[in-house]
């Protein structure tokens, strides 16, 4: 069985057509996924999903593209993230690509969440895009291997992924594994641990072959997995087994509690 550990169900795209989107996992073997949320204005329609669906999990917080909001402090993410179905801080971090100019509302911004899922002692999701120098000297200095966490949809270097895991993070890989020219990518899939390695969609962008170009949906987690069990030479069983573990075990989640899906 596998675990979408990250995606966007709340976004209109997917919404619109959950039924058959929870269907289709049933149909795939994906028995579970997070919710991520990316603003606090759209955060209780994420939270909705996880309170209406057993085996739908929700985050709490803001993304760093987000400008011009009223900014969250941590005790503000504390007390949101109290509810038993958000179960991580995020999606937060630094994202150098799409922004420029003086990026420091960002970097307090993710100091923040780190500070909140410390209180809170849920973990982060982090987001890293052009950015990874800050987003490892923050973590550090912000004391985030206390809590730990996932670098979500991963497309850093191996020396990148190495200080992350020696920070108490898991490496999520996304569709963009399956990608032709994702050479990089696909040599850090070869050697992160397994035991340190979540899969995700992102949905609903990022859809892995064969459906790349397409609205994704959770039901596609498995196209990553299939791909890192034959990067590895390794049983899809095995990639599965691993990141499905590894899921409940950083997000401190009951498996048995929310086992049934609807």
């Amino acid at each position: 069985m596998f675990v979408d550990s990250h995606c966007h169900l709340d976004f209109p795209d997917l919404a619109n057509n959950l039924d058959e989107l929870l269907r289709n996992m049933i149909d795939n073997q994906v028995t579970h996924a997070l919710c991520v949320s990316v603003n606090l204005t759209d955060f209780p329609r994420v939270l909705a999903l996880a309170k209406a669906h057993d085996n739908l999990f929700a985050s709490v917080g803001v993304h760093p593209d987000y400008e011009n909001l009223d900014e969250p402090d941590a005790r503000q993410l504390e007390q949101l993230a109290g509810h038993p179905k958000v179960i991580a801080i995020g999606e937060t971090g630094l994202d150098y690509y799409r922004l420029k100019g003086d990026l420091e509302w960002q970097r307090e911004r993710f100091r923040q969440h780190i500070r909140a899922a410390r209180a809170s002692n849920k973990p982060l999701i982090i987001h890293t895009r052009s950015a990874a120098e800050d987003t490892l000297r923050i973590m550090r200095e912000e004391a985030a291997d206390q809590i730990g966490g996932v670098m979500h949809c991963f497309t850093e270097s191996w020396e990148v992924a190495q200080q992350a895991i020696e920070m108490n993070f898991y490496i999520s890989f996304s569709g963009i594994v399956t990608f032709k020219n994702a050479t990089a990518l696909k040599d850090v899939a070869r050697k992160t641990p397994l035991d340190r390695m979540l899969i995700e969609t992102d949905s609903p962008y990022l859809a892995p072959v064969p459906y790349r170009g397409k609205l994704n949906q959770p039901a596609f987690v498995r196209h990553v997995a299939e791909e890192i069990a034959r990067l590895r030479d390794t049983d899809l069983e095995a990639v599965a087994t691993a990141t499905t573990d590894n899921f409940f075990r950083l997000f401190k989640a009951t498996r048995d509690k929310y086992h049934t899906i609807h």
